[in-house]
């Protein structure tokens, strides 16, 4: 689609859904319609699911240090007691207009709507989950209370699995409307619907692999939705940006420009690519993010920061104009690489070692090849005798290092890690760490306060290590 019309789109879809609520406002204004046409409602939610994963990655990064704070004693990057509640109104705000979209798809009989609907709001449920554990939804919109009941993370979860089963079964068959099938309004697939029956099965897997460590963990359920996922990663499921409503992860690295410090990458990160950890160097880092003015690049300890004014220097950060932060860049909601490491995990399970490696070498090979890594490099990297291990000696610490790195900036990580209980060679917790932690990482975050004081009651009384159900 050309840029003008996404613009025009996603300009009307805003004006017209100036009365968008989350399910804390009770206040209606009969002078100010809030009824949205369908494709206005696909517009906002497909583009702002975009947003919403970059929201929850502000914090991951940091939590799986990708990020670190140029600042000593940072309060997302020790862990501290942060209610983020702007990320929990954004998640809510386009679950709400997921959810009008839903009763409008109906009205009209529009299936194919319904059945993107379906596959967005289970992508958005599913990141706050993630996050938080119980929550409001039976009761969550609408407008029908100001203090939903919360409802139970895992049965939450057989929700989104259900909701991308709908998806799947609507998208799979004609649509039943003549006047309402989706097109450009689709930020993700201009309305193609065999790509949106793709990235759902991609997405089950994800969320069935979440359930590693639980006694329901099925590999060979895992296996079978990536059998109907992605081809090769043109299908990955991607929010494009453009000139005017630019990509947030550029507007972070145009900030540091202008000095106003953020984005600044993790010494982790930065020791898991140049050799220190692993004693051999990857190609990505310069399709990544920025070297300093000598060339080269150096992270900063989490929690820490920078050092004294004595110690200051150069760093490396997010610069303008690379796979990740260009202004035009898409942003990543789940990819063909994601789905070969889930592969590979799943099939290492399940006893299939040689399915596994290749998909191990496969989803490496792809993540270079899209952020731009050139071929020769890509072939030097793959024939290093760490890298190419063989089938009978490929490990799951092995796929989850390699998946670090692929899925670099996306929250998807956060969940990783916690699986593997943050087992990451060389992995601490960040200097000056959150004392209420104990020295041990986080496992979710706080209940935003527009919560635990409008709707303490339902509030479940637990701390930021108290587990999600998926993390036993």
């Amino acid at each position: 689609m050309k840029i003008l019309n996404k613009l025009t789109l996603i300009l009307a879809s805003f004006l017209v859904l100036t009365g968008c609520e989350d399910y804390l406002d009770i206040n209606d204004d009969p002078n100010n319609p809030t009824d949205a046409p369908l494709s206005g409602l696909l517009t906002r939610t497909s583009f702002e699911t975009g947003d919403n994963v970059q929201n929850v990655s502000t914090v991951t990064s940091f939590y799986v240090q990708y990020l670190a704070s140029p600042n000593p004693g940072s309060a997302t990057d020790i862990m501290d007691n942060v209610a983020y509640d702007q990320t929990w109104f954004e998640l809510y705000d386009v679950m709400t207009d997921i959810s009008d979209m839903e009763v409008l798809a109906t009205e009209e009989d529009a299936s194919h709507y319904l059945g993107i609907a379906k596959i967005l709001k289970a992508i958005n449920l599913g990141l706050t989950v993630d996050m938080w554990g119980s929550i409001p939804y039976d009761e969550a919109f609408f407008a029908q209370t100001i203090t939903p009941a919360y409802d139970d993370d895992q049965a939450l979860y057989t929700t989104i699995t259900g909701l991308l089963d709908e998806g799947i079964g609507l998208l799979s068959a004609p649509n039943t409307s003549e006047s309402f099938e989706p097109g450009n309004d689709d930020f993700i697939y201009q309305g193609d619907t065999d790509l949106w029956i793709k990235a759902a099965n991609a997405l089950k897997a994800r969320f069935l692999l979440h359930q590693s460590e639980t006694s329901s963990y099925d590999p060979s359920a895992i296996l079978s939705a990536v059998d109907n996922g992605f081809d090769d990663a043109s299908e990955n499921a991607t929010v494009e940006y453009f000139d005017v409503q630019i990509n947030p992860w550029s507007a972070v690295a145009i900030n540091n420009a202008s000095l106003l410090l953020g984005g600044w990458i993790s010494e982790q990160l930065v020791e898991s690519l140049d050799g220190t950890t692993y004693g051999y160097e990857d190609p990505r880092m310069p399709y990544m993010f920025g070297a300093t003015d000598e060339g080269e690049y150096i992270g900063v300890e989490n929690g820490a920061g920078r050092g004294d004014a004595a110690e200051q220097g150069e760093r490396s950060y997010l610069v303008e104009g690379g796979y990740y932060t260009s202004r035009t860049s898409s942003l990543e909601v789940i990819t063909y690489y994601e789905l070969k490491f889930i592969e590979a995990e799943a099939a290492l399970a399940d006893g299939n070692s040689g399915r596994a490696y290749d998909a191990y070498l496969e989803g490496i090979e792809s993540h270079m090849q899209t952020i731009g890594v050139p071929q020769g490099e890509i072939d030097d990297y793959l024939s290093n005798g760490q890298v190419s291990v063989g089938a009978g000696s490929l490990t799951r610490d092995l796929v989850l290092k390699e998946k670090y790195i692929a899925l670099f900036l996306n929250p998807e990580t956060y969940n990783d890690a916690r699986r593997y209980d943050f087992q990451y060679e060389d992995m601490t917790v960040a200097a000056n760490l959150n004392p209420d932690l104990g020295g041990n990482f986080a496992t979710r975050i706080i209940y935003p306060e527009s919560e635990t004081q409008r709707n303490s009651s339902n509030v479940p009384n637990v701390t930021m290590l108290d587990n999600i159900w998926w993390d036993q």
